[in-house]
């Protein structure tokens, strides 16, 4: 995963401070290679719907960037330190019933949605998976949004758009969502991340309108390009993160 932006903030010292992207880590490939791990609960007599479990893993991954195990001398923040030196690597898996309460046992925090129930861990090795989580299946994770959703979101809230050209299971789809809003984040100043901490980290996630997805990709947000280890062909954008704070600097 990567991104494309490159606008000039260099009015904003604060901005990206974290970010592995802002200077260039010719080295990330050659680094010791972490994943975080998300798992959505999907109970097979109540599924969550797809854009619900699309928005609370988005949510998860920055509630998990935020956690003040994740800072300074927490007990998250070394493996969260050696997982953004190397390629921010994201994997999804689903559990259900006897499985997600074992997952629930483990050091993590579990996100809400309207329906939808993702816990998300410290990032592990990507060869070192706790077998609690090892064993649970990343295939299956083909969910459905019973009602149409719409294009639009309430005025206000940061989009993540969905490329539209791109057909992505739920579990990918999850994984670039949390993608897209952590690029976000990185490139928010520390009064715009208070804001959105503050609201919980509401957002939305859309497929965008073909007719547009050109226009926002080009657009100087933050784009996500897959590495291409699964589903999708290297290099592909498959989100853009639209938080209004970055909109309006472009």
């Amino acid at each position: 995963m990567s991104s494309q932006h490159t606008n000039d903030i260099s009015g904003l010292p604060s901005v990206g401070a974290d970010s592995p992207f802002r200077q260039e880590h010719v080295l990330r490939d050659e680094a010791p290679q972490f994943v975080l791990p998300l798992v959505v609960r999907i109970e097979k007599a109540e599924p969550p719907a797809r854009t619900d479990a699309l928005e609370t893993a988005a949510r998860a991954v920055l509630v998990l960037l935020t956690d003040e195990r994740a800072h300074g001398e927490g007990e998250w923040a070394q493996a969260v330190r050696d997982w953004q030196d190397a390629r921010i690597r994201k994997v999804v898996r689903r559990a259900r019933g006897a499985e997600w309460r074992k997952a629930e046992t483990l050091p993590g925090v579990t996100v809400h949605g309207d329906a939808a129930q993702v816990r998300v861990f410290p990032p592990v090795p990507l060869d070192g998976w706790p077998k609690e989580l090892a064993k649970l299946q990343v295939s299956g994770t083909d969910l459905d949004d019973p009602e149409p959703v719409g294009v639009t979101a309430e005025p206000g809230l940061p989009v993540l758009w969905l490329n539209p050209g791109l057909d992505m299971s739920a579990g990918k789809a999850m994984a670039q969502a949390g993608h897209a809003a952590q690029l976000a984040w990185w490139e928010l100043a520390e009064a715009e991340r208070t804001a959105w901490q503050d609201s919980g980290f509401r957002l939305a996630v859309r497929t965008a309108p073909r007719e547009r997805w050109a226009e926002l990709s080009g657009s100087g947000l933050p784009v996500v390009r897959d590495a291409g280890f699964t589903e999708i062909a290297p290099g592909s954008a498959t989100v853009v993160a639209d938080h209004p704070a970055l909109r309006a600097r472009l």
